[in-house]
């Protein structure tokens, strides 16, 4: 197991400012969850930052509950209710995400909204390097990603009953207007390039083509593969998902092949063939195949804007870690991420003339 696996995999004690009344909890799921019998026991997973998620242990079956952070949130943010909501209409599609057991949003049970799903067994890869797997499987576990999100790009959103789950165009124009609103209040630093951003993005958007459900952080660490297969069991963290422009969804994934290693463990500079994954192309042709496009033009405005709001995103985990109540703790180091982060989306906006 590679130490990154170690750092994020797996569940730990409840840390004291995310415990919650967990005798509450227990009535709640005796009247809400179908089969449920306790007493429970209730475990931190050490991975994620934004919604504190948690393993719920009961009766020989296990759950997960997933949870607004307690403290001051940000306007529209950690939206557990639109993620119970697309994951539970996106189950009915044959698409794989967890079982959805219920949403509660009475703040009085423990403390925040929540939900609660089963817990799904199998692997999830916290290295885009894949170094714990043979080199003739990693392709293929890239390749089923790819396939996953060109699933999703192609549910249509009306008849998943999702045709009101968001605003289907001007998605980009949307984004950079919520994501400029919420880096500026949780701004500590003055960052020069996330300025030059807010005002150069919104004049450089190109023209929305399509429409699709986006799931908004679309990763390899955000999705868990069957035990033994390349096979996508289930896709997690649909806090960020809307209706929108699908290739903001593919390119925000594809930064993995455009970032350095120090940046998110990007492939940038690596030999991808000798490792046996995809390169950019292979992974982009794959894509167009799949969801009928005759090719990407515009990538840099993109990497460009995704960049941008992943910048925002971790200015936001950065807050909170200050707050006291982000839910990894690592988060107090993705303070030093933001500046570089935006100088490099700065460098795609100055490729397109900027």
């Amino acid at each position: 197991m590679s130490q990154m696996d170690e750092t994020f995999s797996g569940t730990k004690d409840v840390a004291d400012a995310l415990r919650f009344d967990e005798a509450g909890l227990d009535r709640w799921m005796r009247d809400n969850v179908e089969g449920f019998a306790g007493p429970l026991r209730v475990s931190q997973f050490k991975g994620g930052q934004s919604n504190p998620t948690y393993r719920v242990d009961a009766g020989g079956k296990s759950y997960v509950l997933r949870r607004k952070p307690p403290g001051n949130l940000l306007p529209s943010a950690h939206a557990v209710d639109r993620e119970f909501r697309v994951m539970s209409a996106l189950g009915k599609t044959g698409f794989s995400v967890p079982v959805m057991h219920g949403l509660c949003e009475d703040r009085g049970v423990i403390g925040t909204e929540f939900y609660v799903m089963d817990f799904v067994d199998g692997r999830i890869f916290w290295d885009p390097f894949l170094p714990d797997l043979p080199k003739d499987e990693r392709g293929a576990i890239y390749d089923a990603m790819n396939a996953t999100l060109a699933q999703l790009h192609g549910v249509d959103p009306a008849k998943a009953g999702l045709g009101d789950y968001g605003k289907p165009d001007n998605y980009i124009a949307r984004q950079i207007a919520r994501w400029s609103k919420q880096y500026k209040a949780s701004e500590t630093d003055t960052i020069e390039s996330m300025d030059r951003l807010i005002e150069w993005l919104p004049g450089a958007t190109p023209e929305q083509e399509r429409s699709s459900i986006v799931h908004g952080d679309f990763r390899l660490d955000n999705m868990i593969f069957h035990k033994t297969e390349p096979r996508v069991i289930a896709v997690l963290d649909w806090e960020l998902s809307t209706l929108g422009d699908p290739l903001a969804d593919f390119s925000y994934q594809l930064m993995q092949w455009r970032a350095p290693k120090e940046m998110r463990n990007g492939f940038l500079g690596s030999d991808l063939k000798s490792l046996g994954i995809p390169t950019e192309d292979e992974y982009v042709r794959a894509y167009c195949e799949r969801t009928g496009r005759d090719g990407l033009p515009k990538l840099d405005f993109y990497f460009a804007f995704n960049l941008f709001r992943f910048a925002g995103i971790v200015q936001g985990v950065y807050h909170r870690s200050l707050q006291g109540n982000a839910s990894n703790a690592k988060a107090r180091e993705y303070g030093a991420m933001v500046k570089p982060m935006a100088d490099y989306a700065w460098t795609f906006a100055e490729r397109m003339g900027a």
